[in-house]
């Protein structure tokens, strides 16, 4: 101990040193040294340096440097200093070992592809959280080109790893890729055909997180949890997942339900059954009854007017007591004008889009009459909350209309 205590003390670096018979070459005393003023240098920025900027960017307006600091980027950063510092000495250390520089010159390069592919990925994390904050970030999807960007990253890298290996250029690997296209296309036709998919439901806005998107081809039906540069994950109405291939969506059809999200309205078209044998014209006493209706007062006043001019002007030498002479009020045409009004006057109907009722072709089970129409609130449990509303009232008002709703009887 003393011996080595006076070698510390007296030694020169341009001398190897001698422990217990043991020669230990000046250059290995030099890096080491290196070594330890690199650490030193990047302990002190991770424990001193970083912290300052992080506290910094805490309280500043923007988030940008805020998300920065969140995905690591600065941190990553700094990873680079005891390298710079190693690579800034190492000429002069090892100036007459020209392959001991060549080894380690390698091994920082290496480094350094390293830390630079863990920036670039944090970088691309930062942008992707920035970019979700926008308002934008709703209407075009971004997740597919973010990782198609690491996936030709990773490549990048890989390719300037081997070349600082073999100590080419990389243009020389890149020209030779061409060779093994054909092969990397048959063994990674999968991952290529869903980074090409991916990266086209981002730019096209096919398909973004949160749609309602229905695909019967894969049983899929509910909303988009994930989109990742190869799959689609849907989480379904019975809380179960399906993950879709990305080229799936490009290659096949499929419902996305987002524009009626957007649009404000759910759209309700449901008809009711009608028996023919109980559509029929009304008798004064019903039209007066009718009248009562507050909503329904105004169609059946204008509409008496107009009968009564058209019956008196091509009808007037007509026996009236016959009904097939002139014109008259049915049951199922005020029923119908009766839910128009009812609609329209429904604080749940959306008055800015369609709303119609009509007649259907007649069938076996009657004349159905179709309700058409949306509902203001698109969400799926107050929707139906609102057409079952509607519905129960119209099933029970028909019959003060005469109207009898077909259903089946089983004892037949």
């Amino acid at each position: 101990m003393h011996q080595f205590a006076s070698y510390i003390t007296s030694f020169s670096l341009e001398n190897d040193i001698v422990i217990s018979n043991v020669v230990i070459p000046a250059y290995l005393v030099k890096l080491a040294i290196l070594a330890v003023i690199a650490v030193i240098i990047h302990a002190a920025a991770i424990m001193v340096v970083l912290p300052l900027i992080e506290a910094f960017a805490k309280k500043t307006r923007t988030k940008i440097d805020e998300t920065l600091a969140q995905r690591k980027v600065f941190r990553r950063a700094f990873h680079l200093l005891p390298a710079t510092v190693i690579s800034a000495g190492l000429p002069t250390i090892l100036a007459g070992d020209t392959e001991t520089f060549a080894l380690i010159s390698k091994a920082l390069s290496l480094y350094y592809i390293l830390i630079a592919l863990a920036i670039f990925d944090a970088l691309l994390n930062a942008a992707h959280d920035i970019y979700e904050m926008k308002k934008t970030s709703k209407k075009v999807g971004v997740t597919g080109a973010i990782q198609a960007l690491k996936v030709i990253g990773l490549i990048v890298a890989i390719i300037m790893a081997i070349s600082a290996l073999a100590g080419k250029s990389p243009i020389y690997f890149i020209s030779g890729l061409g060779a093994f296209t054909a092969i990397l296309m048959l063994i990674f036709k999968d991952p290529i055909l869903g980074l090409v998919a991916g990266v086209q439901l981002s730019a096209m806005d096919l398909v973004r997180k949160g749609d309602w998107i229905d695909i019967p081809k894969h049983n899929a039906n509910g909303s988009v949890v994930d989109i990742s540069l190869t799959t689609v994950t849907v989480r379904n109405w019975d809380m179960t997942f399906t993950a879709i291939p990305a080229y799936e969506l490009v290659a096949s059809s499929f419902k996305n339900w987002r524009g009626m999200s957007e649009s404000g309205g759910r759209r309700i078209k449901r008809p009711i059954l009608f028996s023919m044998n109980s559509i029929h014209f009304l008798a004064e006493a019903d039209i007066e009854r009718l009248r009562g209706i507050k909503i329904l007062r105004p169609y059946i006043d204008e509409k008496l007017s107009d009968i009564e001019n058209f019956n008196s002007q091509e009808f007037s030498d007509a026996d009236m007591s016959i009904c097939v002479n002139g014109r008259r009020l049915t049951n199922i045409g005020t029923f119908r004008a009766y839910c128009v009004a009812y609609l329209r006057s429904h604080p749940g109907i959306n008055k800015g889009m369609n709303i119609m009722v009509r007649q259907l072709e007649p069938t076996e089970h009657g004349l159905p009459l179709e309700i058409y129409a949306f509902t203001s609130d698109v969400a799926w449990v107050a929707h139906e909350g609102v057409q079952s509303d509607i519905f129960d009232h119209l099933l029970a008002i028909a019959p003060e209309f005469g109207l009898v709703v077909y259903q089946r009887d089983l004892r037949n």
